[in-house]
């Protein structure tokens, strides 16, 4: 597997990747995936979108995306992974891809909303150094209608880079 920035050329892979997706997953990029368009502007768009692959295919896929305003030293992680590939490394993979790419951007926090009974993915994300600042309840209706809670998770990236800076830890999260 290879973790790499989303290229011009991923295209057909990503657009395979995006319809091989669960609908109730789909939600979390926060655009109209079903629009080809969109692969296109991600590309060129803000944000730094990275993509797992192996031998072509499209595993899962990441971006962070800086909030505007006044929240502009806040970058937004979306990531979602194949449902064939889950449970296997790739969301890990990816999350740390994501936090190497909001430090080279200058960012000083990273969040993350999570659907609270995504237990798997808290644990992932809590692993990583993300902590939880909120809890809202009954945030998202899923596709059958039922509300859901949300966690929102944060990782303050300055903070931890210059605590795995000093243990000698960065050079390695750099190379994986």
């Amino acid at each position: 597997m290879e973790i790499g920035p989303l290229a011009p050329h991923n295209g057909d892979a990503l657009l395979r990747f995006l319809a091989a997706v669960p609908a109730s997953d789909r939600t979390f990029f926060k655009e109209d995936v079903a629009d080809s368009d969109a692969v296109e502007r991600w590309a060129a768009g803000p944000g730094r979108r990275g993509l797992a692959c192996d031998a072509g295919e499209v595993l899962g896929f990441v971006a962070v995306v800086p909030l505007p305003g006044w929240s502009d030293h806040v970058g937004e992680i979306r990531l979602v992974v194949h449902p064939d590939h889950r449970r296997a490394g790739v969301g890990r993979a990816l999350a740390r891809w994501a936090l190497v790419q909001a430090l080279d951007a200058g960012l000083q926090k990273l969040v993350v909303e999570v659907v609270a009974e995504q237990e798997g993915a808290v644990a992932m994300f809590t692993a990583l150094g993300f902590d939880a600042e909120g809890l809202l309840r009954d945030h998202v209706r899923d596709r059958d209608g039922e509300l859901r809670d949300l966690i929102l998770l944060a990782h303050p990236v300055a903070d931890q880079w210059s605590t795995m800076a000093t243990a000698g830890l960065d050079e390695a999260l750099q190379q994986e």
